[in-house]
C-alpha cells in the first residue's frame, strides 16, 4: 500500500471523503447511536476493506461496541486492564494480551488525557489499508467522530434527564410546602411555632396543626425513613389520611392504628414513619399523646420542671396490627411550653463524632428564662447551637421543630 498509483491515492481519498459526508450528514440527522456505529462498520469494512476490527467504547465500564471479521467474538471479551490508559498507537506486539493476539494494531481514541474508545485493528495482508501513516489518521479521525458524536449525545440525553429530574424535585418541593399548615396560632392564650431546615431540596419530615373544635387541637411531628421524592409523596400522602381520619374520629388511638395500617399497606413495609401525635383540651387543661417510634417532645411547666413525652407505641408502618398501644393521658397542663423535633436535631454530629443529643436540650429548656421566652427566640437559640456545636460539619438530616406554649 506503501506503492499506491496516483489513480489508486485519488480513488481511496474520494472513498474517504464520501464516508466522512456520510458520517456528518447522519450526524445531522440525529441518527441513533446504533445507526452510527452501524454506518462505522459499513464504512471501514465495506468502502476501505478493513478486514478485523474492534471497537472499544467507555460507557460507564469499557465494552465492545463494533467487531468483525474476527475468529473470536470480542463483543463478549472484556478490556484488558493493560488497555485501559493507552494514548498512543501501538503494536499488540509489544502488549501482553494473547486474547488480542488476532489483530496487529490499536488505535486510542482520546479527549485531551481523557480515553474514550481503543479501536483493534488487523490484516493478513501486508499491503492493508492502515499500513501507511494516511489510513492510520483516517481511522484515527472517523473513530473521533463518530465517538464524539455519540458522547454529545449522552450529554444531551444526561442534561434532559436532569432537567426532568428537576421538574420532579419541583414538584415534590411544592407538594411537601402544601403539607404544612399555611398559618399557625399566636395569640396571647395560644402560640405555636414551626421551623424546618431541609438537609437537600426534599426531605421527609412534617408537622401539623389541625383543629379539632373550639377547645382542642392536633398536634403532631413525623419523620419518614428515607428522602428525596418518594419521601414527599409518601408524606404526602400521611398527611391527607391523618386530616381525614381526625374529620372523623377524636380517638387518638384509632387514628395512629389507621395511620399505622395505611402506611403498611402503601409501602408493603418497605419504609416507616415515627409519629408523635397529641391532642390539647385548653378548657379541661388534659393532653392525651402517642409517641410511634419518635423522639419523645419535651414539656416544660410551671412546678414540674422537663418531662419527656415517651409512651406510646413502635413505628409505623413496620407491621400491623401494632404490638402495643399506650396513651399518654397528663391533667392540670396548663401555662407550659411543648417542644418537638426530629432526629436531625439531636443526631447533629460535631467535628470529634459526638452527637448533639437530648441532654443539651434539656439543659437549655431548664433555665427558668424559658417560660416567658418567645418561641421562636427558642428556636433561633436552639439554630445557632446547633450551628456552633458541629463545627466544619454538615448537616446530615432534616430538622423540624415544632413548639406550642398555652398560658
Amino acid at each position: 500500500m506503501n506503492d499506491l498509483s496516483l489513480q489508486s491515492r485519488y480513488e481511496l481519498k474520494e472513498l474517504e471523503l464520501n464516508a466522512l459526508l456520510e458520517v456528518t450528514q447522519a450526524i445531522n440527522n440525529n441518527v441513533s447511536e446504533d445507526a452510527l456505529y452501524k454506518i462505522y462498520h459499513f464504512i471501514l469494512r465495506s468502502n476501505l476493506n478493513l478486514k478485523k476490527l474492534a471497537l472499544y467504547v467507555f460507557d460507564e465500564g469499557w465494552c465492545c461496541k463494533v467487531n468483525f471479521g474476527t475468529q473470536q467474538n470480542f463483543m463478549k471479551t472484556p478490556l484488558p486492564p493493560v488497555f485501559h490508559q493507552l494514548l498512543e498507537i501501538t503494536s499488540l506486539r509489544d502488549i501482553q494480551a494473547p486474547e488480542f493476539g488476532e489483530f496487529d494494531l490499536v488505535i486510542p481514541v482520546a479527549h485531551k488525557t481523557e480515553l474514550l474508545a481503543l479501536v483493534f485493528v488487523g490484516d493478513e495482508h501486508a499491503d492493508s489499508y492502515y499500513d501507511h501513516a494516511e489510513g492510520l489518521k483516517f481511522i484515527q479521525a472517523l473513530s473521533n467522530i463518530i465517538i464524539v458524536a455519540i458522547e454529545n449525545k449522552k450529554l444531551a440525553r444526561k442534561q434532559l434527564q436532569q432537567e426532568a429530574f428537576r421538574k420532579e424535585l419541583e414538584i415534590a418541593r411544592d407538594v411537601q410546602q402544601f403539607l404544612f399548615p399555611d398559618k399557625l396560632p399566636r395569640t396571647d392564650r395560644l402560640q405555636v411555632e414551626a421551623s424546618y431546615l431541609p438537609h437537600d431540596r426534599i426531605g421527609g419530615d412534617y408537622y401539623d396543626y389541625i383543629p379539632i373544635n373550639k377547645n382542642q387541637f392536633l398536634l403532631c411531628v413525623a419523620d419518614v425513613s428515607g428522602k428525596g421524592i418518594p419521601a414527599a409523596l409518601m408524606m404526602s400522602n400521611f398527611q391527607a389520611s391523618l386530616r381525614t381520619l381526625v374529620r372523623q374520629t377524636p380517638n387518638l388511638r384509632e387514628i395512629v392504628e389507621a395511620l399505622n395500617y395505611q402506611v403498611l399497606e402503601n409501602t408493603k413495609g418497605e419504609k416507616f414513619i415515627t409519629l408523635f401525635a397529641a391532642i390539647y383540651d385548653i378548657e379541661l387543661r388534659t393532653l392525651l399523646y402517642i409517641n410511634a417510634g419518635h423522639n419523645p417532645p419535651l414539656l416544660v411547666q410551671h412546678g414540674y420542671g422537663c418531662r419527656w413525652l415517651q409512651e406510646g407505641s413502635t413505628v409505623l408502618g413496620a407491621m400491623h396490627p401494632l404490638p402495643f398501644i399506650n396513651e399518654g393521658f397528663l391533667t392540670g397542663v396548663h401555662d407550659f411550653t411543648l417542644f418537638c423535633y426530629t432526629d436531625g436535631l439531636t443526631e447533629t454530629l460535631n467535628d470529634n463524632g459526638e452527637e448533639f443529643g437530648s441532654d443539651r436540650l434539656a439543659q437549655y429548656f431548664s433555665d427558668p428564662a424559658i417560660y416567658v421566652k418567645d418561641l421562636r427566640n427558642i428556636h433561633h437559640d436552639i439554630i445557632i447551637s446547633l450551628d456552633n456545636f458541629k463545627g466544619n460539619n454538615g448537616y446530615r438530616d432534616d430538622i423540624t421543630m415544632l413548639s406550642v406554649r398555652v398560658a
